[in-house]
């Protein structure tokens, strides 16, 4: 089970090599906002745990156990944004919130959080209800 810094590192790296093809340690750094140096240590940490091969001045790639774990922390945040914007949390508190709490929820409640999301956008009518609610709490 990776280490919720793991988790991030895997999430970012599956991001990139979807979005750009590949990701070297520079991309990683930049994008976490953390120094190469770092990036190096937990990358060869990801190696040693077989979610990717690294091969140092070669770059890395992903193991089929990194694709899926980086593929599922993607959708995991995903959902929590959807579930986010769905529930009516102000847009420029959303990322600082899902990061806050990805982290601290088990599977099971992800896939809880993803059964409700469904639900509500399967039918737009219970938006408008919830939003109804929220609208007559703030009232009150």
């Amino acid at each position: 089970m990776p280490t919720p810094s793991m988790e991030d590192y895997l999430e970012r790296i599956y991001i990139l090599i979807e979005d750009k093809g590949y990701a070297r340690v520079s991309d990683i750094a930049e994008a976490l906002e953390v120094h190469p140096s770092s990036v190096t240590k937990m990358v060869q940490k990801l190696d040693k745990s077989e979610y990717l091969i690294y091969e140092r001045y070669r770059g890395l790639v992903l193991t089929a156990k990194g694709k899926k774990v980086g593929k599922r922390l993607v959708y995991r945040h995903e959902l929590l944004e959807d579930f986010m914007r769905l529930i009516g949390v102000e847009e420029q508190h959303i990322y600082q919130d899902v990061e806050g709490i990805e982290h601290h929820l088990s599977w099971d409640a992800i896939d809880r959080i993803g059964d409700l999301v469904q639900f509500f956008q399967e039918d737009k009518t219970r938006i408008e209800a919830l939003k109804h609610v929220q609208k007559k709490n703030e009232e009150d």
